[in-house]
């Protein structure tokens, strides 16, 4: 006991607490991560720094084969820009996710790109972390 009648807490006792904070704080970060997720395809994308944590409605996937989706749904490249325009109606500040596959032609790319730019649409490429 000190002087003035308090007991000092030792630094293990009060690193504890801190510990569970953290632990519980990991549990909920690992929980809640696949519900920020959006619905894509399984598709191993190019490596990049940085992260983006725009919210969308939709997203456009390009596979290696030259497959197109708008969300999960195969399309034709033909498609891509009407789907677009229905999903986006409406939509002040519209966002599109850009999945290209690793490999994909950078012509396919801008193709999804343009059509993005024509209907003023903000886009986002869709990297793996580094």
């Amino acid at each position: 006991m000190n002087l003035r009648g308090r007991n000092k807490v030792s630094p293990e006792f009060s690193m504890s607490s801190m510990t569970d904070i953290v632990f519980l704080l990991l549990v909920f970060f690992l929980l809640t991560s696949p519900a920020i997720t959006p619905d894509a395809l399984d598709l191993i994308l190019p490596k990049a720094k940085g992260k983006s944590t725009n919210q969308q409605k939709a997203s456009v996937s390009i596979t290696k084969d030259g497959a197109y989706y708008v969300n999960k749904e195969r399309v034709s490249e033909y498609e891509i820009e009407k789907q677009l325009q229905s999903i986006f109606a409406g939509e002040k500040e519209p966002t599109l996710i850009l999945r290209a596959e690793e490999g994909v032609p950078i012509e396919d790319a801008v193709f999804v790109m343009d059509i993005a730019n024509k209907n003023s649409f903000k886009v986002v490429l869709a990297v793996r972390p580094n």
